[in-house]
């Protein structure tokens, strides 16, 4: 009996993507048709999870429908939801929701570590939604889907003119035609990290000559294998654990601050809770990522603390205002 590798189980399993034709919306399309093409979006944006009818977006819909927006503003809508934001952002490692955001909406999967750090940039100084606009506005996505076809995937083969690391990196994301990125084993972190960094499949380093081939073969074992990017992205780790901690003092000062005001700002004002935990309990098996999640998490909540601060100051000023008020009438009485 011949036994497959896990490469060919894999190709053989995306068969059933190459022998799919691309869904695409026509003009004067009936409704099972529209209804065809909704189904297809919400399947690929949402990475093949099941959408429940409370869930479906349906002034969109509509509007699909009617031909108010066309399918990349549909799949536009769908991708800066919070259906969409809930499951593949907020709970997710950052360079996780970068990967699906390739996948969900260029059907490819990164080519490289700077693809990643793109669109982390784009982030961090513009924003969740001007992030998911930078891959649906990008000539990349409208040279291959349009304004009217459905996403489909397109890395699981090889093209003429692209890296076979997006082909064996398309392996790694998409398990098989019927898994979906909702639940995963691996608990949504990167897939990718470590092929991305080295450049490599799966992140494997190769030797390129015989001395080098002879010299790994007679080298003793260690006991334990070290990660050969955990050494180059050291300083970076550095870096994070540094600017943790100053968001940490920020943070402390920030919640003395806004204690302050509260006494004056009862009325109209809301209990603030901490959803932020110290570097001390964060336990992973990437020590970068599990950093740079927990800057983010700290950005913001130093971002929700300063908007907390700016209306108390403002319920604050009203409340001293009244308390003042009642004061002179009391002594002047």
């Amino acid at each position: 009996m011949q036994t497959l590798s896990d490469d060919e189980i894999r190709q053989r399993q995306y068969q059933a993507f190459s022998q799919t034709q691309p869904i695409e919306l026509w003009f004067g399309a009936s409704a099972d048709e529209i209804e065809i093409v909704i189904q297809a979006v919400y399947r690929q944006v949402l990475g093949n999870a099941y959408v429940m009818e409370s869930e479906r977006l349906t002034v969109p819909e509509s509007q699909l429908k009617q031909g108010v927006i066309t399918v990349r503003e549909f799949v536009r809508q769908i991708a800066k939801s919070q259906l969409y934001r809930s499951r593949f952002f907020d709970n997710v490692y950052r360079y996780r929701a970068i990967e699906l955001n390739f996948k969900h909406l260029l059907g490819r999967a990164p080519d490289d570590y700077s693809e990643t750090i793109h669109h982390s940039n784009i982030l961090d100084e513009q924003g969740f939604e001007a992030d998911i606009d930078s891959y649906l506005d990008s000539d990349e996505y409208l040279d291959a889907f349009g304004e009217n076809i459905v996403p489909y995937y397109r890395g699981y083969k090889t093209q003429t003119g692209t890296k076979i690391l997006e082909f064996t990196n398309m392996l790694q994301l998409v398990r098989s035609n019927s898994s979906s990125d909702k639940n995963l084993a691996s608990n949504n972190k990167p897939q990718l990290v470590r092929s991305l960094i080295t450049n490599t499949p799966y992140g494997k380093l190769k030797s390129t000559d015989v001395s080098a081939l002879l010299a790994d073969l007679f080298k003793p074992k260690p006991d334990a294998q070290v990660n050969t990017f955990v050494a180059a992205r050291t300083q970076a780790e550095q870096g994070l654990r540094q600017k943790i901690q100053e968001q940490e003092s920020q943070i402390t000062a920030l919640q003395q601050q806004l204690a302050e005001l509260r006494p004056f700002a009862s009325i109209g004002t809301t209990q603030f809770s901490s959803s932020w935990q110290s570097s001390s309990s964060v336990t992973s098996t990437d020590e970068y990522t599990s950093l740079q999640q927990q800057a983010d998490a700290q950005a913001k909540q130093i971002t929700s603390l300063q908007e907390q601060i700016a209306d108390t100051r403002r319920f604050a000023t009203i409340g001293e205002a009244r308390l003042n008020k009642w004061r002179s009438r009391v002594f002047n009485g």
